[in-house]
């Protein structure tokens, strides 16, 4: 059995030919050039894939090899998994696994005996070999191709680093230096996951938020990490919808990775190596400033606009700013497109997992014994933020808009911070309070698009006479709901006031 370490990064298609000019590639110690040919194999009920093996032949030249994969640990783009290869003689043979349990489980007859095709792929790979000082040794693959299952296809263009000697930061160094020129954000998507969507015919839609798997027993930097990873994946796995759909949860979901890491990086600042936040944050503004001038356009179009163009079907003045909104929407979701097609969206991601993946989130055998248990650092955190949205509440006024979006971002954090924490919250108690803080933190939004929709319908409208009349329009067919919810306000405080955090177990 040998241990297989690789960083997977997406690598657009028309950018091979730069790449591989890239200094890093072009003075590698060697360079091949090979045609692949795999097919993946797997139960008809998909029983390797619920198990987490994979099961693959490949061609080399004239003869086929077969290996056996087992998906142990995957972090944003790394993946460490044990594999075992052996020549492929007209029939499987699993009898080289040196994993008896395995080995007896992919020999039983309901497994050996059931075993088919699903999909193939079919790649021109380039292969160098780069030595990065004494004693580190990576291969750097590109791949181009396709992916085929039950009649359909997919393209494949992506760079995978093998670790064949030294340390994991010797892969995010060289992924970085290429990503200094071309967008290498990483893949989260293997070409085995890929096949098995294709052969199931699984659509692509929008991802949300997970549950991370922390544990009271962890330090608060290990589930910081946890949390982070789970953040950057939630991100990573919206990237390619963002970047080629028109579906506004797309860029949603991005938004709300983005701002679940953000709260997270402020929950977990004081236990977070000095610098951390400075390496992430600017970059992550740059890119929450884009995804946020198109979402804000969406619910603009979507909650103040379409409502009263609905109701007012035959007025021209709507359907004419409706019509500037959208030329607007669809600049701003160009230049998102535009942006995650930069080198600096990759540079981010691999930059949060660079180090994310060394000390001292990777800790040695008894280095959190000296900081606080995770429970006593989540409760001090939770009692805080609890605190601040009290302190808010009790500042936050009608007649004042400013203070009320505050408020609104206060319990948005301490709704984040409960998520993150839910796993050691008992029973049910932490979904309840979470579904009450997103009851109010969603009626603090609607007041606060309203509020903020009147500046932005003016910068649409401009200065023609015509479109600032539709916004006057919508002014005032929303203003009964305007009053309502100002006049709910008193009762949402009283709500807030009352707030108890859960117990933590």
């Amino acid at each position: 059995m040998a241990q297989q370490i690789t960083l997977k990064l997406e690598a657009a298609e028309d950018s091979h030919s730069a790449l591989q000019r890239h200094p890093a590639l072009a003075g590698a110690t060697t360079r091949e050039q090979h045609q692949l040919v795999s097919i993946y194999y797997d139960t008809g009920r998909m029983a390797l894939r619920r198990a987490g093996i994979l099961l693959r032949l490949r061609k080399h030249g004239a003869s086929w090899q077969q290996t056996i994969k087992r998906q142990d640990d995957s972090d944003g783009g790394l993946t460490r998994r044990p594999e075992w290869q052996a020549p492929y003689l007209n029939h499987f043979d699993f009898s080289h696994v040196d994993d008896a349990e395995l080995r007896e489980w992919l020999q039983r007859d309901k497994i050996a005996g059931r075993i088919t095709a699903i999909f193939e792929t079919n790649v021109r790979r380039t292969v160098w070999q780069i030595d990065r000082g004494p004693g580190s040794r990576i291969l750097a693959k590109l791949d181009r191709g396709w992916i085929a299952s039950s009649g359909r296809r997919e393209t494949i263009s992506e760079l995978e680093l093998q670790l064949l000697s030294g340390s994991v930061d010797s892969l995010y160094a060289l992924a970085l230096e290429l990503a200094q020129r071309q967008p290498l954000p990483p893949l989260l998507l293997s070409k085995a996951e890929r096949g098995y969507r294709l052969f199931h015919d699984t659509p692509r839609q929008p991802v949300k938020a997970g549950r991370v798997p922390i544990d009271a027993q962890d330090a608060p930097l290990a589930a910081f990490r946890l949390i982070a990873l789970d953040c950057l994946s939630h991100l990573q796995l919206n990237h390619a919808g963002a970047a080629r759909s028109d579906d506004a949860e797309y860029v949603h979901q991005m938004r709300v990775a983005t701002r679940r890491l953000r709260a997270a990086m402020r929950m977990f600042g004081p236990v977070l190596p000095d610098g951390f936040a400075g390496q992430l944050v600017p970059p992550m503004r740059e890119l929450m400033r884009a995804l946020g001038q198109a979402r804000d356009l969406d619910v603009l179009m979507a909650e103040i606009v379409a409502p009263v163009a609905d109701a007012l079907p035959d007025e021209p003045r709507l359907t004419d700013l409706a019509s500037a909104i959208t030329n607007r929407l669809y600049d701003a979701r160009n230049a998102i497109r535009h942006s995650l097609r930069q080198p600096a969206y990759g540079q981010l991601l691999l930059t949060a997992a660079s180090l994310l993946q060394s000390a001292p989130f990777i800790e040695a055998p008894g280095a959190a014994d000296e900081t606080p248990s995770l429970l006593q650092f989540a409760d001090r955190r939770l009692r805080r933020l609890l605190k601040k949205v009290l302190e808010l509440a009790a500042a936050a006024r009608a007649e004042s808009p400013p203070s009320l979006h505050e408020l609104r971002i206060g319990i948005k954090r301490l709704r984040y911070a409960i998520e993150f924490f839910d796993p050691m919250i008992p029973g049910k108690s932490g979904a309840n309070v979470i579904r009450r803080l997103a009851g109010l933190q969603e009626e603090l939004g609607q007041l606060n698009d309203l509020a903020s929709a009147g500046t932005l319908l003016m910068v649409c409208a401009g200065r023609d006479p015509h479109l600032r009349e539709a916004v006057t329009l919508i002014g005032g067919w929303h203003g009964p709901r305007h009053a309502a919810l100002l006049d709910d306000i008193p009762d949402k405080l009283k709500r807030i006031r009352g707030l108890e955090l859960p117990r933590l177990a």
